[in-house]
């Protein structure tokens, strides 16, 4: 079943389209990636979808519901959580901070005990938990953006280029990651410009190009697609 159903949805910025009116789909339980070149769309396609943008009624559709009227906040709290482009994580605040308010709207028993299971998954931040985070290095950060959204449970987490200025040790660990985040039964959108690592790590993949889906399909065989080598694999296939 789709947990997000994305119809005809477009995004603008002034007289710019830059969403010009796509269909994707994510199963529950699926990590599906979008990659393309800068300037594609998918950031903003990401926005709309987490509510930061709003969008026409019909284009959004997750957990059977229409999305539109509702606001970010809401979907949050409804297990639809982004982690930006650009980590964006609390400067002035400490990394237990942070952690804190990723949970900020839940009130069970068990929020400490995910804090636990963050530091688990992120050695480092266990370490840094009470460094400020404007403080940590990129990798670090972008670590802690990941387990901030996952310390309010999501059940689609949108990932928006979490390997962007990293070094490639830090890359490989925050896909493993994600990986094992999907493997725990959280679904999740990927939109990554190091495809060759997306499209290994996904079980399916959509390509943007001008706004538009131009390809879709198994990430396997969309790896082998001339095209796709051609323009975003260094003429290799995954």
């Amino acid at each position: 079943m789709s947990l997000l159903e994305v119809k005809g949805l477009e995004v603008r910025y002034g007289g710019i389209r830059a969403v010009k009116g796509i269909d994707l789909a994510v199963d529950e339980g699926e990590l599906v990636c979008l990659i393309g070149a800068n300037g594609a769309g998918k950031s903003s396609s990401l926005r709309a979808i987490s509510g930061l943008i709003g969008t026409p009624p019909g284009a959004l559709r997750y957990a059977g519901r229409d999305l539109s009227g509702t606001r970010a906040f809401q979907r949050v709290r409804n297990g639809l959580v982004l982690v930006p482009e650009g980590r964006g994580v609390f400067p002035q605040l400490t990394v237990d901070e942070n952690l804190a308010m990723g949970a900020y709207a839940r009130t069970d028993g068990e929020i400490e005990s995910d804090r636990e299971r963050m530091f688990g998954l992120f050695a480092r931040l266990k370490e840094r938990r009470r460094q400020t985070s404007g403080t940590l290095s990129g990798g670090e950060q972008q670590m802690l953006a990941i387990a901030r959204a996952l310390m309010s449970r999501p059940k689609l987490l949108l990932l928006d280029e979490p390997s962007m200025g990293l070094a490639p040790i830090v890359v490989q660990k925050i896909f493993d990651v994600v990986r094992e985040i999907n493997a725990g039964g959280v679904t999740v959108l990927l939109v990554e410009q190091n495809a060759r690592l997306a499209l290994e790590i996904a079980s399916r993949a959509y390509v943007m190009e001008s706004g538009a889906i131009t390809l879709s399909g198994r990430a396997a065989d969309i790896a082998h697609d001339p095209k796709v080598v051609e323009a975003y694999l260094g003429g290799e296939a995954a």
